[in-house]
C-alpha cells in the first residue's frame, strides 16, 4: 500500500462528495424561491439512497467480477463489502474500501444530476423510488461498461475480465463523460418527458430566485471537481498533475465560450453564463483529462462552451421542460468532450492515444462515439420506461395545486424563506419595511 496515493484518493473522495451539496446550492439557485428546499432535497435525497445502495451491491455490480461481455458483474459478490475490509486487500497500490469510497461518489453525484430535468413539478418519495431503481438498472452496469478494467497476471494474461467499453472497445473515458454526465443527462431528458411541462412554461417567466446561490454551487463544483477528475488517476502522481490543470483550462475556455456565445446572441455576458459554462467546460473535461494537451483542454473547454450556451434553447424548439438544462450541459456537454477526444488527444498526454488531428486516424473517433452513443441509447430507454413505471404506480408529478402554491410546502412542511412583519413599540399597526419587503417578493415569486 502506498499511503501518499491512498491520503489522495480519500481526499479525492471527499472533494467528489462536497460537490452533491454544491450542485444543491446551483441547482436550488436556479429554481423559484417556493421550490428551493425541494430541488435541494432531491440531490440530498440521492445521497442516502444511492450511498447505501452502493456498499449493499452496487460496487459488487460495477466491480465485481464480470458476468460475461463486460456487461455486469456479480451483484452480490461483495454484498455488504463483504472481503473487501482486511488490510491485504488492495485496489492497486490503495485500500479497496479507499476505492469503494471514491467510486460511491460518482454514484452519488450522477443521480442527483438527474434532479435538474423535473425542478418545480417532482415528488419527493417518488423520486427516492426513481432514484434507488435507477442506480441499480442503469448506474451500476454502465459503471461497470466504463471503469472496471480488465485484472492482468505479471505476464499480462487477463485473469479478471471488466466492462466492454473499457476493454473491447477501448473508448476513453477517463473519469465520466459517458458513464456519469452522457448518462445523466439521456436521463433528465428522459423524464422531462414522463413529466411534462411545468405550469405555465415556456410562457410564464420563470427566472432564478438567487444568482449568488447559483454562483456559490459552482465555485463549490469547480473545486469539488479537482477530486473528480485529478482523483481518477488513483495516485498522487503525474497523471493526476495534468488532468489538474487541464480541468482549470478547458474551464477557463468553456465560461468564455458561453460568454461569447451570449455576447453575440443577446448583447449581454450573464452572470447565469458565466457559471453554466463553468459547469460545461467541467463536463467536457471530464473524460478527456487524460488525453489531451493543456492546448487540447483548450479547444474542447471553448468547443464545448459555445455548443452548450446554443444547445440550452432547443428544449424550446423541441417542447421538452428541461428545467436546468441538463440536457443542454451534461448530456450535450458530455457528448461533446467524449467524441472530441478522438480528435484532439495526443500521445504527449498520459493516455498515449493520438486523435484525427495529431496523426492518428480515425480510429479513436468511431471508438469514443460508438461509447457515447451506446450509453446514451442504453440510458433514455430505460429511464423512459423506469420514468413511466414510477408514474403509473405511485405517481411521480405533484399535484398543479401544489405547484403553483408550493412544493416545498406540500412536500417538506418547510419554506426556504420566511418574511415576518417586524414592529416597534412606536409603530405597533403600522406596516414595516420587512413586511414591504416581503409584499415585493411575493409578487415577485407570483410572476
Amino acid at each position: 500500500m502506498d499511503t501518499g496515493d491512498t491520503a489522495w484518493v480519500l481526499t479525492s473522495a471527499a472533494l467528489v462528495l462536497l460537490m452533491t451539496p454544491g450542485l444543491a446550492f446551483f441547482y436550488g439557485g436556479m429554481v423559484r424561491s417556493k421550490s428551493v428546499l425541494n430541488m435541494m432535497m432531491m440531490s440530498l435525497g440521492a445521497m442516502a439512497v444511492v450511498g447505501v445502495l452502493w456498499v449493499l451491491y452496487g460496487y459488487s455490480t460495477a466491480f465485481g467480477a464480470d458476468l460475461g461481455g463486460g456487461l455486469l458483474g456479480k451483484p452480490f459478490e461483495f454484498f455488504g463489502l463483504d472481503g473487501l475490509l482486511g488490510a491485504d486487500s488492495l485496489f492497486g497500490k490503495i485500500p479497496t474500501t479507499a476505492f469503494v469510497a471514491f467510486q460511491a461518489m460518482f454514484a452519488i453525484i450522477t443521480v442527483a444530476l438527474i434532479s435538474g430535468a423535473i425542478a418545480d413539478r417532482a415528488r419527493f418519495g417518488p423520486w427516492l423510488l426513481f432514484a434507488g431503481l435507477w442506480a441499480t438498472i442503469v448506474y451500476f452496469p454502465v459503471a461497470h461498461w466504463v471503469f472496471d478494467f480488465d485484472g492482468k497476471d505479471e505476464a499480462g494474461n487477463v485473469i479478471d475480465p471488466g466492462g466492454w467499453i473499457a476493454n473491447k472497445l477501448l473508448a476513453i473515458d477517463f473519469a465520466g463523460g459517458t458513464a456519469v454526465h452522457i448518462n445523466a443527462g439521456a436521463a433528465g431528458l428522459a423524464l422531462a418527458i414522463v413529466l411534462g411541462k411545468r405550469v405555465g412554461w415556456p410562457k410564464e417567466p420563470m427566472k432564478p430566485h438567487s444568482l449568488p446561490l447559483v454562483v456559490l454551487g459552482a465555485g463549490l463544483l469547480w473545486f469539488g471537481w479537482f477530486g473528480f477528475n485529478a482523483g481518477s488517476a488513483l495516485g498522487a502522481n503525474g497523471t493526476a498533475g495534468v488532468t489538474f490543470v487541464n480541468t482549470i483550462v478547458a474551464t477557463c475556455a468553456a465560461m468564455l465560450g458561453w460568454l461569447l456565445t451570449e455576447r453575440i446572441r443577446d448583447g449581454k455576458a450573464t452572470t447565469l453564463g458565466a457559471a453554466s459554462g463553468i459547469i460545461a467546460g467541467l463536463v467536457a473535461i471530464t473524460p478527456a483529462c487524460s488525453a489531451v494537451t493543456p492546448i487540447g483542454a483548450i479547444a474542447i473547454g471553448a468547443i464545448t462552451g459555445v455548443l452548450c450556451a446554443l444547445a440550452v434553447s432547443l428544449k424550446y424548439r423541441f417542447g421538452f421542460d428541461d428545467s436546468l438544462d441538463v440536457v443542454g450541459v451534461h448530456l450535450v456537454g458530455g457528448l461533446s468532450g467524449t467524441i472530441l477526444i478522438g480528435l484532439f488527444a495526443s500521445e504527449a498526454a498520459p493516455a498515449k492515444i493520438n486523435g484525427l488531428f495529431y496523426g492518428g486516424g480515425f480510429d479513436q473517433l468511431w471508438r469514443q462515439a460508438v461509447g457515447a452513443f451506446a450509453v446514451l441509447g442504453y440510458s433514455f430507454v430505460l429511464s423512459l420506461a423506469l420514468g413511466y413505471l414510477v408514474k403509473f404506480t405511485v405517481g411521480f408529478r405533484a399535484t398543479e395545486e401544489a405547484e403553483v402554491a408550493s412544493i416545498d410546502e406540500s412536500e417538506h412542511a418547510e419554506r426556504a424563506y420566511e418574511y415576518g412583519s417586524l414592529t416597534s413599540a412606536r409603530g405597533v399597526g403600522k406596516p414595516s419595511v420587512a413586511a414591504g419587503a416581503s409584499a415585493v417578493l411575493e409578487g415577485s415569486n407570483k410572476s
